[in-house]
């Protein structure tokens, strides 16, 4: 078999893998096995692509090829497994939009090397190819300083809140416009020096609206930017796969691409948001009114007496949120939980879409820490059990359990939450009384008078529990 026929039957085999990748990642039992197919997959792309790599310069040299095949691999095995040991579970959104920054300028460098070794060319398919490239530029331009600035929010280096210039959205119309315009110029140019011009323009451009469209989104929207990002990232190695003529590149662009748009299509969905709105920004800013409102007064308690209303409960629901993620309280949460359970309190788990700063973030950190997959709901499944509920524990969730999304003119206003007000009594944990949350939103359900505050650490209040938990088992 020639390495042209073997190339191409390792990248079929391979995109299967990644097919079968995301089927697996959809549920919580098979995401092991998911990942583990993925990675499979991915081990065949590398080894065709290196073949072909080999067997398509002989002019180079193999040695000298394989060399750089391989240095590029170590340098990027070296920084991957330094990164993987010193990023926290708590920092992997940040981590992620990072990523996503570095496929969109994989897509920009690569779509510039196209263009300069494929200038001067001509014929019926040159300006088609002029087209892909001009596109995987603006797609990887875009995906990049979005990323970066998805990066700085999430990381808590750059404000959360919307970036709101007057005229935005015609700012952003102007600049996809005028790239429409220069691709036009772009695809009926015959030479290098005539090309870069609109090449150069258009790119810069894109940069600036990459930047300008993910500043404009607010701190609540975040879970579906990097979810957003994630599709945009999937396109723009797609649009590469078309420059350098990759199959298995279009192939796997393609997978990343629609999976990322669907998730934030079902996210949008969850959110009572649509992904336009979500696109043009905006969302979420404090009105004057709600500014100024008196919420009242907070009612504090302490561990030994949130752990003897525990211990008096028939239905207890937890409803996690990026503070557990913070705290690293999953652990002590899943011993709680079991405790709890094997003394005959039904204990189960209420999940937003949104939890956290990731899709699927609270999920992760559940199963992580061994928390049975059959007491975890979905918003949806568990939004009408509240009334019947004993104590719901909210610990380190905000916005997704705020009560301002069912009062008009609220920023939140139309967003689904968990109805945790329903309950007969809400515990919530938190550090302290100062943060609004990220969506920058106050949140009545921590005046109400069913609710009372356990402040400080969450890891610590839950040790707490847990201790007075096991000395009135044994009294």
């Amino acid at each position: 078999m020639d390495a042209q026929n073997f190339v191409v039957l390792a990248y079929l085999v391979a995109a299967l893998f990644f097919i079968n990748a995301l089927r697996g990642l959809s549920k919580y039992e098979t995401a092991q096995s998911g990942n583990t197919s993925g990675a499979i997959g991915m081990g065949i792309a590398l080894v065709a692509t290196i073949w072909l790599a080999l067997d398509s310069d002989p002019a180079r040299g193999v040695a000298i090829t394989l060399i750089l095949i391989l240095a590029a691999l170590a340098i990027g095995a070296v920084v991957g497994l330094r990164v993987a040991k010193k990023v926290e579970m708590t920092e992997m959104p940040q981590l992620i939009a990072l990523l996503h920054s570095f496929v969109g300028l994989a897509a920009v460098l690569v779509g510039f090397n196209t263009f300069i070794t494929s200038a001067g060319e001509s014929g019926p398919g040159h300006a088609f190819h002029m087209g892909e490239i001009f596109l995987g530029i603006f797609i990887g331009a875009v995906t990049f300083t979005g990323s970066i600035i998805a990066y700085l929010k999430l990381s808590a280096k750059m404000k959360s809140s919307a970036l709101t210039l007057p005229g935005r959205n015609l700012l952003n119309l102007a600049a996809v416009l005028v790239s429409v315009g220069l691709m036009v110029w772009f695809m009926n140019t015959a030479t290098l020096g005539e090309g870069l011009v609109p090449l150069i323009i258009m790119t810069v451009i894109a940069l600036g609206l990459g930047l300008h469209l993910v500043a404009a989104i607010g701190g609540g929207d975040m879970p579906v930017v990097v979810s957003m990002l994630n599709s945009y990232s999937g396109w723009a190695a797609a649009a590469a796969g078309f420059m350098l003529s990759n199959d298995l590149l279009i192939i796997t662009g393609a997978l990343v691409g629609s999976s990322g748009a669907f998730l934030s299509y079902i996210m949008c969905k969850a959110m009572n948001r649509s992904f336009i709105s979500v696109i043009l920004g905006g969302f979420g800013q404090p009105t004057a009114a709600a500014a100024e409102r008196d919420y009242g007064t907070h009612t504090e308690t302490t561990a030994d007496e949130v752990a003897s209303m525990l211990a008096n409960a028939k239905k207890v629901v937890i409803t996690p949120g990026y503070g557990m993620a913070v705290a690293q309280a999953q652990y002590p949460v899943a011993d709680m939980t079991k405790r709890l359970r094997e003394s005959g309190v039904d204990v189960t788990f209420g999940i937003h879409p949104v939890a956290g700063r990731l899709p699927g973030h609270m999920n992760v950190l559940l199963a992580e820490a061994k928390v049975p997959y059959d007491v975890v709901y979905e918003l949806d499944e568990i939004n009408e059990e509240f009334s019947d509920v004993d104590v719901v524990l909210v610990i380190g969730a905000n916005d997704t359990v705020n009560p301002a999304a069912e009062e008009p003119g609220s920023p939140i206003e139309g967003m689904p939450v968990l109805k945790v007000w329903e309950a007969k009594n809400v515990i919530v944990f938190k550090r302290s009384m100062g943060n609004a949350g990220y969506a920058g939103v106050e949140n009545p359900l921590f005046f109400a008078e069913n609710t009372q505050m356990l402040l400080g650490d969450a890891k610590a209040s839950v040790d707490s529990i847990n201790a007075e938990l096991t000395v009135s088992a044994t009294s």
